[in-house]
């Protein structure tokens, strides 16, 4: 008989093609998330929260076996916490935040500490030995039913319904023999999740399942979601220090500007393991890759561009001091306010500070004057805010990346239509994908193959640059400026740029 020692995270879903991978994160995804958000008790339908359980200790080791012990005899995809305080409240904090991800919590390990206390939760906690754990626990595992994803009928977003819902989601965990591997966790707080906003933890935990496919998919990384119900910085920094113990590293995503940079920065400070915001460096490293390609194919350089940019959150921000670092000059940023110049009266910190690094002739009107005579537009902001005029009147041979999702600023067939040489989205269903799935599981699998505690603007170059060399000379073309999305040699070369 087998002898479990380690759990690892693997999806319920072999993504083998694109149209696979838009049913299991973008544009797909999206569906489940607006379900949730509209009913709360669709969670249950569209993720396999009901068939997760948190196991917290004072011991990762404790909570390992425990855990082993939960999926063994009864099939329940428990993963293992080590908390590193015996303080009510800071446990209170722990628990009552987790609640989003998790269909159950079992602190029975922590039993003497933790009887007395009062979880504000909607989900059961067992605070020690029970008769009936499987009734205690109330899990139900989808874990075993076989479906046929080529039956799926109707649009991306109605496929991913369907599939999330016969499934149970799309992860789930498996037992292994091997040495077990702490896995990364996948921390947010659901405040700007894909292009839908502040919808809540909850219901961003059908994208952060996608993003645990994509680890193990791509990365051969086992990703854990931690959604968290709290949207408050010190509270987000606390949760996940107090836990730090149970991760190899910490995948920040969908947390709001300016909040991210808080939260990061403090982590990154205080944490002994690897802290990786990848809507700001994943995006950064990506879009950086594809317009080295796209300059050379126009045959222009950077140091002579203009770039403009619709957005000024986490993404763009960093997108835009990676860029800066390579040599760009002449760029402008622009948000529902308008134009981003110093002293703006509408600038938070992080504006205030880019400022000084852009539109240093301080124009100070709109995107639809700013654009006018730009080479390259940048769009991390919002849907169909681009418009032929507008596409019509930048330079010539005009390269667009519009990257909101799941519906881009301006749809690339269109952009192609009014006039651009080169159109990019971040969705898997239009040519020029830039995306984030190209960069986070080659990058935390070298980050953890090589023990590097820190990522750091060198390592964010360095995997920039491989990935823009992955497409040859002879291959690149305005309809193929990156590798796919699903080009399995991606992972492992970004992997091997990290050092």
């Amino acid at each position: 008989m087998a002898k479990y020692t380690g759990i690892k995270i693997i999806s319920k879903v072999e993504v083998k093609d694109k149209k696979t991978l838009a049913l299991v994160y973008t544009p797909g995804v999206a569906a489940s998330c607006l379900k949730i958000k509209e009913n709360p008790q669709e969670v249950y339908d569209y993720t396999n929260k009901e068939n997760s359980a948190a196991v917290i200790s004072f011991n990762y080791e404790e909570a390992l076996k425990r855990a082993v012990f939960l999926k063994s005899s009864l099939g329940i995809d428990a993963y293992p916490f080590e908390i590193s305080s015996n303080n009510p409240d800071k446990i209170k904090l722990v628990v009552e935040n987790i609640e989003p991800s998790f269909g159950a919590i079992d602190l029975s390990l922590m039993e003497d500490y933790v009887r007395n206390i009062e979880f504000n939760v909607s989900i059961p906690v067992i605070k020690g030995r029970v008769e009936n754990l499987k009734e205690a626990l109330l899990c139900v595992s989808k874990n075993l039913f076989m479906f046929n994803i080529e039956s799926l009928e109707g649009t991306t977003e109605e496929k991913s319904l369907q599939l999330r819902k016969m499934a149970g989601g799309v992860i789930e965990t498996e037992l292994t023999e091997e040495k077990h591997q702490k896995p990364v966790g996948i921390v947010s707080d659901g405040s700007a999740v894909l292009g839908l906003g502040d919808i809540g933890g909850l219901a961003g935990l059908p994208v952060m399942e996608g993003k645990a496919v994509l680890f193990q998919e791509l990365g051969n990384v086992s990703a854990v979601p931690l959604c968290l119900k709290t949207q408050n910085p010190d509270e987000i920094v606390e949760i996940v220090l107090l836990l730090q113990n149970s991760f190899s590293g910490i995948n920040l995503e969908d947390i709001k500007a300016p909040r991210c940079f808080e939260v990061e920065n403090k982590l990154i400070e205080k944490a002994n393991i690897p802290i990786f915001h990848d809507d700001q460096h994943g995006t950064a490293i990506v879009v950086l890759a594809a317009l080295l390609n796209a300059l050379h194919l126009v045959k222009k350089n950077i140091e002579n561009v203009k770039i403009v940019f619709s957005g000024a959150g986490a993404a763009a921000i960093a997108v835009c001091k990676l860029i800066l670092a390579v040599g760009a000059k002449n760029i402008i940023m622009f948000d529902v306010d308008g134009a981003i110049y110093k002293g703006r009266e509408q600038n938070n910190f992080a504006h205030e500070e880019i400022s000084n690094y852009t539109n240093l002739n301080s124009f100070k009107g709109s995107l639809k004057e700013g654009i006018k005579g730009a080479d390259v537009f940048i769009g991390l902001s919002a849907p169909d805010i681009v418009s032929e005029e507008m596409v019509k009147s930048m330079n010539c041979k005009p390269i667009i990346f519009a990257l909101a999702n799941p519906v881009p600023e301006i749809l690339p067939d269109k952009a192609i239509e009014y006039g651009a040489f080169i159109a990019a989205s971040g969705r898997s269903d239009f040519p020029n994908q830039i995306n984030n799935s190209l960069v986070f599981p080659g990058l935390f699998n070298g980050v953890l193959k090589h023990n590097i505690k820190k990522i750091t603007n060198e390592i964010k170059l360095n995997c920039a640059f491989a990935l823009a060399s992955l497409v040859k000379e002879e291959e690149l073309t305005i309809d193929y400026i990156l590798p796919d999305a699903l080009d399995r040699s991606v992972p492992e070369t970004i992997s091997n740029n990290v050092i």
